[in-house]
């Protein structure tokens, strides 16, 4: 097991922020469902981002990675409008992204394939897709609802109805498959969509590959069938979720510029902006730069139902901001790679923070000041990263158990945190 102990300390510097996840998965996805050369360029390699590449070579898709930096690729992307498996299993990792959108897409033709995963993606739900193959008569078994899935069968045109509260993910899978089918096919949600800017992701992608998507309002999808994808060079831009981490840091501990950032990005995790200036955090918005520095900052109320992947952060800043900050509409934390609010409650309470867990969210009562301890990152890498970040404001060392899990989106975070200045030592407990 890797363990990382951080000593209390300030952060100033630049840092280039890593291409976005979201924005990585589908663009990979669309160029491989694309026929021609399509360029890639700034990917990552995180864990996800290689199961996902992994997944595409599976179905037939040629990809030539092109090393840039520090983890960073440019690929060639050789995609085939006609898949014909290589492999009838796909290890999907601990990417659920991967997993829910390459479901549909190994189903435009007839298939026989299995799914297997790996820590919290083993039983992490799909019930909105076992809905669709037993109304389609596709053949699946799993393991007591649990990876690994094998599936018989093909996806067929239609009518989808899919629940807004689960995850987005299964409407992208749906909204990457159902163009290339023979008939015209509707995505009707049921209730609200959550995550409406993780969508928005997905429908700019498809429209950049020359997909055409018509958005009733968020209430429905209309796919025309028999499209096709047409290859694009494209790049990657920042990921919000990850600056996320540096932008509190700046604002409770040091003066942090984060680069690469789309201040017009369609990015949900863009809502830390909104977030954080409410908090009364000191930012500065650049061409391609966002800057925040140390300031008092303060209790707000935050609603995570479009957000979910930056809660565990600013759950940190509200541990360290005063006043009594809510957080709502947040219970999709808990399918994440752990319970995200059970995780980030307990794992803070160890430093010393006053957090109460709710149902679908957290009272947090501001402290000037957290302890310091020794904690677990849950095999989570966002957790992880946001007791990282709690260190900052500690009066004593902390101590992460399992750090390594920051692998799977962001490899070169501890790295990263020790060139802005963190005192940071990593050791592996064999």
């Amino acid at each position: 097991m890797n363990c990382v102990k951080i000593s209390p300390s300030r952060l100033r510097g630049e840092v280039t922020i890593p291409p976005s996840k979201s924005l990585s998965h589908r663009a990979v996805i669309s160029a491989g469902l694309s026929s021609g050369e399509s360029i890639i360029e700034n990917v990552m390699f995180s864990q996800d981002i290689i199961a996902t590449c992994s997944c595409m070579e599976a179905l037939g898709v040629n990809i030539e990675k092109i090393k840039t930096g520090d983890n960073i690729y440019t690929l060639k992307i050789t995609g085939c409008k006609s898949f014909k498996l290589q492999k009838n299993e796909i290890d999907c990792f601990e990417s659920g992204s991967t997993l829910r959108f390459f479901i549909p897409i190994s189903l435009i033709n007839e298939n026989n394939i299995t799914f297997n995963g790996k820590g919290k993606l083993v039983s992490r739900p799909l019930d909105e897709y076992y809905k669709i193959f037993e109304k389609q008569s596709i053949e699946y078994t799993n393991a007591s609802g649990n990876l690994p899935l094998t599936i018989d069968g093909h996806l067929k045109a239609g009518a989808f109805d899919i629940a807004g509260n689960v995850s987005s993910q299964f409407i992208t899978g749906l909204l990457f498959a159902l163009p290339l089918l023979k008939d015209n096919s509707v995505i009707k949600i049921i209730g609200k969509l959550e995550s409406k800017g993780y969508v928005d992701l997905t429908l700019d992608i498809l429209n950049k590959f020359s997909i055409e998507v018509i958005n009733d309002n968020y209430h429905s999808f209309y796919i025309k069938g028999n499209q096709e994808y047409k290859s694009k060079n494209y790049r990657v831009e920042g990921d919000f979720s990850q600056a996320a981490f540096w932008l509190v840091a700046g604002a409770i501990g040091g003066d942090i510029s984060c680069l690469d950032l789309n201040a017009n990005s369609l990015q949900g995790d863009k809502e830390v902006l909104d977030i954080i200036n409410r908090m009364n955090a000191n930012v500065s918005i650049y061409d391609n730069k966002i800057n925040t520095k140390l300031a008092s900052t303060k209790h707000t109320i935050i609603d995570g139902s479009q957000c979910p992947d930056i809660i565990p952060v600013l759950a940190v800043l509200a541990s360290v901001s005063e006043g009594t900050t809510e957080i709502i509409n947040a219970g999709r934390l808990r399918i994440k790679e752990s319970d995200r609010l059970t995780a980030i409650t307990t794992e803070l309470k160890k430093l010393g923070a006053d957090i109460e867990e709710k149902n679908d969210g957290l009272i947090i009562n501001g402290k000037p000041q957290l302890n310091g301890g020794e904690v677990d990152s849950w095999n989570d890498h966002r957790i992880a990263m946001s007791l990282a970040v709690a260190a900052l404001k500690c009066t004593n060392d902390v101590i992460i158990k399992d750090s390594s899990c920051i692998n799977k989106s962001y490899p070169t975070f501890w790295e990263d945190f020790r060139k802005l200045g963190g005192k940071i030592n990593e050791w592996n407990l064999g």
